[in-house]
Formats: C-alpha cells, sequence, structure tokens
C-alpha cells in the first residue's frame, strides 16, 4: 500500500505538471535533451543594442510569442517576465490534466528576482524625455513583482492563497518550498509554483558587470559559463519562467495524474553574512542543506546527486562546493550545474533545476556541467562533466542561493 503521509504525519506532495520557457526552449523533452548534450546557449544580445556595454552577450528566449496566451491587447499591457511566468504556467496546468479543483482551493507562488524590470527601464527612460504626461497608466502594475502571480490567478479564476516570493536568485527554490508548506498545512489542494525572470535588460547588464559578476568572454560566449571551473570567471545573464503544478499524493492517484515525482524536503535561512558575497566556507548553505534533508527524512548518504546552485563565480562555486564537502564528505556524490546551458534566469533558477532535477530522476541520467573542463583547486566535490552520468534513481538535492544571503534548498524524490 502506498504511504500517503511522511513519517511525521504530512501529505506527500508530488509533481503532476511542468511548463518551461527558457533560451534552450520551452518543450521539456527539447530542453532536457540541451541540458543532456551540454549545449550552451549563451549568445550576442540580439533584443537590443548592446554596443555601449561591457558585456554583450547573454541566453534570450527567442520567437517567443505571448499573444497566443495574453491575446495582443494584454501582452501590451505585461512585461515580458510576466509574459514568460503565464506562458510556463498555463503550460504546466494543462501538462498536469484536469485537476477539477475548487477555486479558493487553489494556491498560487511564484518567484522573482527583480519583476519588470525592462518596464521600469522603458518608463524611467520615457519620464525623462517626454515628460511626466507619457508615463504609462500601466506603468505600476507592469513593473510589480507580483504581476505574474496576480495574473496567473486572473487567468485560472484561483481565489487560494497567492504569494510573491522576491529572494533574488533563491526565489524559484523558495517558491517550490513554501508551495510545499501550503499543501502540507492543509491550505490549498493544488499549487501551480515557479519563477520567472526577464533580466537581460541594459540596465541589469551594466549592474551586474559594475559588480564584477558576469562573465567576459566575449571572443566565445558559449563558453563562458563554466561552473566549478578552474577558469571561471562568472555568469552569463538569461531570462525566462518555470512552474510546477504540486497536488497531494492522495489527490493525485485519486485522479490518476502522471506524477513527475516527489517534492519531500525544503530547507531555508540566512547567511547573514554579506549583501552579495556568501558566508565564508559556505556556513549558510551548508545548514540550509542539513534542513533540507532533515525535512526530507533522509540521511546525505540516500542522496544519488546534487543540483547545484553553481553560477560559475569564483565565490558562490568555492562557498558551495565547500558546503557539499562538508555535509556529504569525502563520498563522492555526483554534483552538476545545468547554468552552463541555460545561464543564470535569476528568479527562475530554482525551479528549471528542480525541472531538471525530476527529469534525471526519472531517466537516471545527471546531465554534465557545461563547459566544465578543469576542477577549481577550491572545489573539493565530484563535478559532473563531458557526458551524462548514469546513476540510480535516488533523492536529489537541489540548491538555490541568493544575493542578500537567501538560502533555499529542496529534496526531490522520484516517482
Amino acid at each position: 500500500m502506498t504511504e500517503l503521509h511522511d513519517r511525521t504525519g504530512r501529505p506527500r506532495v508530488v509533481v503532476t505538471g511542468i511548463g518551461l520557457r527558457t533560451p534552450a526552449g520551452s518543450d521539456p523533452g527539447v530542453v532536457w535533451a540541451a541540458m543532456l548534450s551540454g549545449r550552451s546557449t549563451a549568445g550576442p544580445i540580439r533584443r537590443f543594442d548592446p554596443s555601449d556595454l561591457p558585456v554583450r552577450f547573454g541566453c534570450e528566449v527567442r520567437d517567443f510569442d505571448p499573444e497566443s496566451y495574453l491575446g495582443p491587447k494584454e501582452s501590451r499591457r505585461t512585461d515580458r517576465a510576466t509574459q514568460f511566468g503565464v506562458a510556463a504556467g498555463l503550460d504546466a496546468v494543462a501538462d498536469a490534466g484536469p485537476l477539477d479543483v475548487e477555486a479558493g482551493r487553489a494556491a498560487v507562488v511564484a518567484g522573482t528576482g527583480v519583476g519588470g524590470l525592462g518596464t521600469l527601464e522603458d518608463q524611467i527612460g520615457t519620464y525623462h524625455l517626454k515628460g511626466a504626461a507619457r508615463v504609462s497608466p500601466m506603468f505600476v502594475p507592469m513593473m510589480m513583482p507580483n504581476a505574474t502571480a496576480a495574473a496567473l490567478a486572473i487567468k485560472l479564476g484561483w481565489t487560494g492563497p497567492n504569494v510573491c516570493i522576491a529572494t533574488a536568485c533563491a526565489a524559484g527554490g523558495h517558491a517550490l518550498g513554501e508551495a510545499l508548506r501550503t499543501l502540507r498545512s492543509g491550505d490549498a489542494d493544488v499549487v501551480l509554483t515557479g519563477g520567472t525572470e526577464s533580466a537581460v535588460t541594459p540596465t541589469a547588464i551594466a549592474a551586474f558587470a559594475r559588480m564584477g559578476a558576469l562573465s567576459r568572454r566575449h571572443d566565445d560566449p558559449a563558453a563562458a559559463c563554466r561552473p566549478f571551473d578552474a577558469d571561471r570567471d562568472g555568469f552569463v545573464l538569461s531570462e525566462g519562467a518555470a512552474f510546477l503544478v504540486l497536488e497531494t499524493l492522495e489527490r493525485a492517484l485519486t485522479r490518476d495524474a502522471r506524477i513527475y515525482g516527489e517534492l519531500a524536503g525544503y530547507g531555508r535561512n540566512s547567511d547573514a553574512h554579506h549583501v552579495t558575497a556568501p558566508a565564508p566556507e559556505g556556513r549558510g548553505a551548508r545548514e540550509c542543506i542539513r534542513l533540507a534533508l532533515a525535512d526530507a527524512g533522509l540521511g546525505p548518504d540516500e542522496v544519488g546527486h546534487i543540483n547545484a546552485h553553481g553560477t560559475s563565480t569564483p565565490l558562490n562555486d568555492a562557498a558551495e562546493a565547500g558546503a557539499i564537502h562538508a555535509v556529504f564528505g569525502d563520498r563522492p556524490v555526483p554534483v552538476t550545474s545545468t547554468k552552463g546551458v541555460t545561464g543564470h534566469m535569476i528568479g527562475a533558477a530554482g525551479a528549471v533545476e528542480a525541472i531538471a532535477a525530476l527529469l534525471a530522476m526519472r531517466d537516471g541520467l545527471v546531465p554534465p556541467t557545461a563547459n566544465h573542463s578543469r576542477r577549481g583547486d577550491d572545489v573539493p566535490v565530484d563535478v559532473v562533466a563531458g557526458t551524462p552520468r548514469e546513476v540510480p534513481a535516488d533523492p536529489v538535492v537541489s540548491n538555490s542561493f541568493g544575493f542578500g544571503g537567501h538560502n533555499a534548498c529542496l529534496v526531490l524524490r522520484p516517482a
């Protein structure tokens, strides 16, 4: 008999729908194939002229048509980040099949790092060039970080809890974790959760470059993001969205839903150290991983692999590798970062990587860390590189860490 509750009596929570909008594609099979191939999506920026910027490449979502989801009028009144989120969210709901859920028992938990940044830049420019009278009356609803959560609820007619998480690069991971808690507490029967971002904009690129966070490999953008590599020099800015439908195992079995896997554990804490730099030796990340494992009722020796945050910045990768080594010891648990393929999707990253973890468990394959050729001396972990690695269908830890010291770790188990 299937156990419907965990060891503490909480309902088990599973993933029954996924939706994606990424630089590697929107079809989950296509995105997964790109991850397994280690094919980078980085290239010269095309959506605007980047010639006066210090970094002129990124990972962009190509050929995106929001009108099939929002219509022409609504598309003009929503930021690109919201458009990505609505597309991925509605795709996830469609993928889940008939949910037959009461409106008041259906929730949305959406994460984003910066929300409608493109709109913010455009409207500030309009104000300075044309005056206050030309600022759009839709500026605020297009810019606000909670626009995606609101738009999805409106589209679906869901009146249950509706929350926006804005914890920088940890937002997608936190969104899934808080959705898990919402279902465990009985506050909803179904939660649509994930993250969205559209931060490949002139100001964002200038700002991240000034911080020293971005790679400067203009001669070979496809090789720029090099997680855990000895020659890593920064991340590649990206955009897109990923959403998942979560519901209790009991409900999913009752409606005979396809189950991608179980979201079994969630850890969250703060470095309380620095506004951008991780805590020395990954102290906060280390404890966050332990919290997630404890929440899932698992020991480190039961984890099959780790989908790392792995941004390709010198400080982040060293701190995360130190945290992983502290938790798992000298056991060579395989570690991968899919950011070498997708770039860093900021608030959407944790949701995309959770989907990658689910597909990895399904197929028994860990995708290689793209562009990883020589492990850094400060990286004492087993980095999967070159080709996919076959592994048993064991639980996966998925890490997300954000500026400000925000940490979110998830534990996923196979279906």
